[in-house]
């Protein structure tokens, strides 16, 4: 992967702060109440918010990244939380995971580069077992106004790293589809997330 990609996230997450905080994201905890805990994969999970969160409830916890800057402060934030995740640090193919492995898997804003990502999401897909469920929060593509009317709600600059319906549609199409929208959300999640933003939530079950 491009070292100027791995260079800014190793910056972001280097800062003594969690850059998007240590609380969970809101719709990963909401959904996580809906499903039994089980074994679940958290991808680009950064600094750990989210993983160490799902440790917490009794998920065996596996997640990647190509941080190394994002993997030490999430096992910092386990260790604080006293509960143990599996984190992985490279590329997606070359970790290891196998198909059928999980029970869950995380995507919240997993923005990867365009060159990469129809292959990641059908990675992913194939690591998830039928019946198992996918969580997924990014930004959309009508993002870009809001962060050009508030930069501190962060996002990618670039229009190609964000996500359509179209584009959830055609990556997850072996998916029972339980809820899949576009809309704006107030966050705030660390420095990172402030204000008001355009997502796309899906939440879909495996078949």
């Amino acid at each position: 992967m491009a070292s100027d990609w791995l260079n800014m996230w190793n910056t972001k997450f280097g800062q003594t702060e969690y850059a998007y905080g240590t609380e969970p994201n809101n719709y990963l905890k909401d959904k996580l109440q809906h499903i039994p805990a089980g074994s679940i994969l958290f991808a680009a999970e950064g600094e750990g918010r989210n993983a160490v969160y799902a440790a917490q409830l009794g998920w065996k916890v596996s997640a990647f990244d190509i941080s190394e800057a994002g993997q030490q402060k999430a096992l910092k934030l386990a260790e604080d939380k006293k509960v143990s995740i599996d984190y992985k640090l490279g590329d997606l193919p070359d970790l290891g995971f196998k198909e059928e492995e999980f029970d869950a898997l995380a995507l919240v804003y997993a923005h990867f580069p365009p060159t990469i990502r129809p292959e990641y999401l059908r990675m992913l897909s194939s690591y998830l077992k039928r019946g198992g469920h996918l969580i997924f929060e990014a930004f959309s593509k009508d993002h870009l106004a809001y962060k050009q009317q508030n930069p501190s709600v962060g996002g990618p600059n670039n229009v190609d790293y964000l996500f359509s319906l179209e584009e959830l549609e055609t990556s997850f199409t072996d998916f029972e589809i339980l809820e899949l929208k576009k809309t704006t959300v107030a966050l705030n999640e660390g420095e990172g997330h402030i204000g008001t933003g355009s997502v796309i939530r899906f939440f879909g079950k495996k078949q």
